[in-house]
């Protein structure tokens, strides 16, 4: 039977092995607890399970080895997987992703201590493959979240470091899109394509904030994936936006979008993976909330530049406050989005703007 983990160890665990899968906002939250066991322990090897696309990101970080693993290959990646493991054994194993394909490969790893999530946040079976877990965080942040795996070996220090390294033909592709010292606001409209996900913002208000940045002075760029919804939000905030707008959607890797989002002033985004990234790069995100809380998935720095219509959303979907709801509840309603309005987020980029750079990423 699994028990909750202990705080606190006198002794570096031998090797660690981290299984976080996706997406990629989570495995961006990752990083720095990442950073931090290797901070507390410089002599001891991690190895990461990561997601194919996820692995394209970060799967290049430095005294990290990454086993990258494909969903789309079915059940012959798991074989793959468990040879490559083969007769290893690691002395701590953070099972850090509640899905049934995570704790498939959870048997793989072998390990002296099977760390996972507390019963609050753990599901699909998630207790069966762990004999740990961390400590329970009522109403955190997902990267609070991930920090209770290092809390659980004796790491209270958090490094909010990234350090993500990135090519030089990425850094020379987008400063060919954005100069050295360019005033630039980038859109990356778009969140995944899931089912009833209603996260996206209306195109025709893109364009109105694109208009306004532009007559700030700001060079605006939209970026996005190669979906054909992205393509068609991409067409659509050119063809409305009466400024010019480079329109670089299926356009650029995740290497390259990440040295984008580092040149970019600020970024506009609904919950998606590029506000992670931009936060990893060190860019303020105007973060645009209402069907998910910015307080669990929003930036992890830089929160207070997110437009919040979150609470009006729950009290329109269920008629209570936020704090009736269970935390991190979703809003299942198609027109939620609609409640942010193009004077918020003008509203937080004039006040972005107006905060000297040294201190837009405060917490």
């Amino acid at each position: 039977m699994d028990h909750q983990s202990p705080l606190a160890t006198d002794t570096p665990p031998e090797s660690i092995a981290i299984l976080r899968l996706s997406a990629i906002g989570d495995c961006c939250h990752m990083v720095p607890v990442v950073r931090s066991l290797q901070d507390a322990f410089p002599a001891t090897p991690i190895t990461w399970l990561i997601g194919r696309t996820e692995a394209a990101l970060i799967g290049d970080l430095d005294g990290v080895e990454f086993i990258s693993f494909d969903k789309r290959r079915g059940l012959s990646e798991y074989r793959r997987i468990r040879r490559e493991l083969g007769q290893r054994r690691f002395g701590a194993l953070l099972h850090a992703q509640v899905a049934l394909r995570a704790n498939l490969l959870a048997t793989a790893a072998r390990a002296h201590r099977r760390i996972g999530f507390d019963a609050a946040r753990a599901r699909d079976g998630h207790g069966l493959f762990i004999d740990e877990r961390i400590q329970p965080q009522p109403e955190a942040h997902v990267m609070a979240g991930f920090f209770g795996f290092a809390e659980a070996l004796g790491v209270e220090e958090r490094s909010m470091r990234w350090k993500i390294p990135i090519p030089g033909a990425a850094c020379e592709t987008a400063a060919r899109h954005i100069y050295d010292d360019e005033p630039a606001l980038v859109i990356s409209p778009c969140t995944s394509q899931r089912f009833r996900n209603f996260r996206n913002w209306a195109p025709e208000r893109y364009a109105r904030v694109a208009e306004y940045a532009s007559e700030r002075g700001l060079k605006v760029l939209i970026t996005g994936g190669a979906s054909d919804e992205e393509a068609r939000y991409g067409e659509a905030i050119t063809r409305l936006s009466q400024a010019p707008v480079t329109n670089l959607v299926g356009q650029t890797s995740l290497k390259e979008l990440l040295a984008l989002l580092g040149r970019a002033t600020a970024v506009v985004a609904p919950d998606s993976g590029p506000v992670h990234m931009a936060v990893a790069a060190g860019t303020p995100v105007i973060g645009l909330y209402a069907t998910s809380n910015p307080r669990r998935t929003g930036p992890s720095l830089g929160q207070h530049w997110v437009v919040n219509a979150y609470p009006q959303a729950v009290q329109r979907a269920f008629g209570v406050d936020e704090d009736a709801v269970s935390w991190g509840r979703r809003v299942r309603d198609p027109a939620a989005m609609e409640l942010i309005t193009v004077d918020a987020v003008i509203e937080r980029l004039d006040a972005l703007l107006a905060t000297p750079a040294e201190q837009r990423m405060n917490r």
